[in-house]
């Protein structure tokens, strides 16, 4: 058993992207005792006895559907996790505690800034989850405005049966913060008038598991510009790594 375990909690996450990419990693800088492994829960309740089972455990990774459920596990937030709402990086503290962090909002705003051109103000977030609070608060640091969708209106938030072509002349970002068209569900996308889309906007989806979502290739069809979540991953996964401390 490796001396240094790191993880990443989440369900159903046999795709995950993070396994792969530390695994690699390690191997590269010839990190012998350290491993990462996906940590599949059916429910969050089940990480304090997990935690208890596995003393070598000195970073985690959060994932879809325990970003904002696992906040009442740690010790403490960093100030921008607190701001977010939401966590995707635990650090183990000297002491064993857990600090938990978010490095979504780095890697988002990583990804999207290359993209941006001036008459890009204004963004549309499809989905209200952990993921869609980092995204936000990047787009916040960016100067960009933000409109969240949802299944059903209130406050800042609108619902899908609202989104018209007026609503696309007046936002030229669309995020897709929902898991709708991750693999095997390839078929799936959020439900808004595609044929509005044009080479003003950009489509940015946060799935990267088909590489091209049919959120995307419906998007490249009206000329838009397409990008999906990997370069945002690997971001985030750096990002993480650094605080780990290595």
């Amino acid at each position: 058993m490796a001396k240094h375990q790191f993880g990443l909690v989440g369900k159903n996450i046999s795709y995950s992207f993070s396994k792969a990419h530390f695994t690699k990693k390690f191997e590269e800088l010839n990190l012998l005792d350290y491993s990462y492994e996906n940590l599949d829960f059916q429910d969050i309740s089940e990480l304090p006895n997990f935690l208890k089972n596995n003393p070598n455990l000195k970073g985690l990774n959060v994932t879809i559907p325990y970003k904002e459920t696992i906040i009442p596990y740690l010790y403490k937030l960093s100030k921008k996790a607190s701001e977010i709402g939401a966590v995707n990086t635990i650090r183990f503290t000297k002491k064993g505690k857990l600090k938990g962090y978010n490095t979504d909002y780095y890697g988002f705003q990583k990804a999207l800034e290359p993209l941006l051109k001036p008459h890009h103000k204004k963004a549309l977030l499809l989905g209200t989850g952990g993921a869609s609070k980092a995204v936000a608060y990047a787009l916040n640091q960016m100067g960009i405005a933000t409109t969240y969708v949802s299944r059903t209106s209130s406050g800042n938030v609108i619902s899908y049966s609202q989104i018209n072509a007026e609503t696309f002349k007046e936002y030229q970002i669309i995020i897709n913060c929902t898991p709708l068209g991750t693999s095997p569900n390839t078929n799936e996308c959020p439900e808004i008038p595609y044929q509005y889309f044009t080479s003003n906007h950009i489509a940015f989806d946060l799935i990267y598991n088909p590489a091209e979502t049919l959120f995307l290739q419906k998007a490249k069809e009206q000329s838009s510009i397409i990008k999906n979540g990997l370069e945002m991953l690997v971001f985030q996964a750096e990002k993480s790594w650094d605080i780990w401390g290595k």
